[in-house]
């Protein structure tokens, strides 16, 4: 296992702590205070546990598990994948601690922030897949399935 895969599988299981305090907090405001969270709040919570956690991880087991790329392949990039993390890792932080500062500060220069952090996790995103889309294939399964067996 690299290191940027593990990078990206670590920094999963951080937004998954992030999100799981955040989760926990508005539960027990909700269920003893009677104080429902605001929607920058619920915002924040989902980023950190679909983007942070969920999204960190199947990306960093796909870079892990997919095929290596095959010689000559000019699509995928290492470098393209390390971008992709710092996109993504650094936009979803952004993005969560924009959503949690939102309902104190009004200012335009938050709003700019957290959009401008949502379009570098689109960008992060993208980028991964861009540069993954070459080691999408089968590697021996072909083989396998001429010879008849089922899977």
């Amino acid at each position: 296992m690299t290191s940027l895969v593990r990078r990206y599988l670590k920094t999963g299981i951080a937004f998954l702590a992030v999100g799981l305090l955040l989760g926990g907090w508005m539960m027990v405001r909700r269920e003893l205070a009677g104080v429902y969270p605001p929607p920058y709040l619920v915002s924040a919570h989902t980023h950190a546990i679909l983007v942070g956690f969920v999204m960190l991880m199947i990306l960093g087991v796909a870079l892990w598990m997919f095929p290596r790329p095959e010689k000559g392949d000019m699509r995928y990039s290492p470098r393209a994948a390390e971008a992709a993390y710092w996109l993504v890792a650094s936009g979803t932080g952004a993005r969560v601690l924009g959503e949690l500062l939102r309902p104190a500060v009004g200012a335009a220069w938050l709003r700019w922030a957290v959009v401008l952090a949502g379009l570098a996790q689109i960008a992060g995103l993208a980028t991964f897949f861009h540069t993954m889309w070459s080691r999408i294939r089968p590697v021996g399964s072909q083989a396998r399935e001429a010879r008849g067996e089922r899977f």
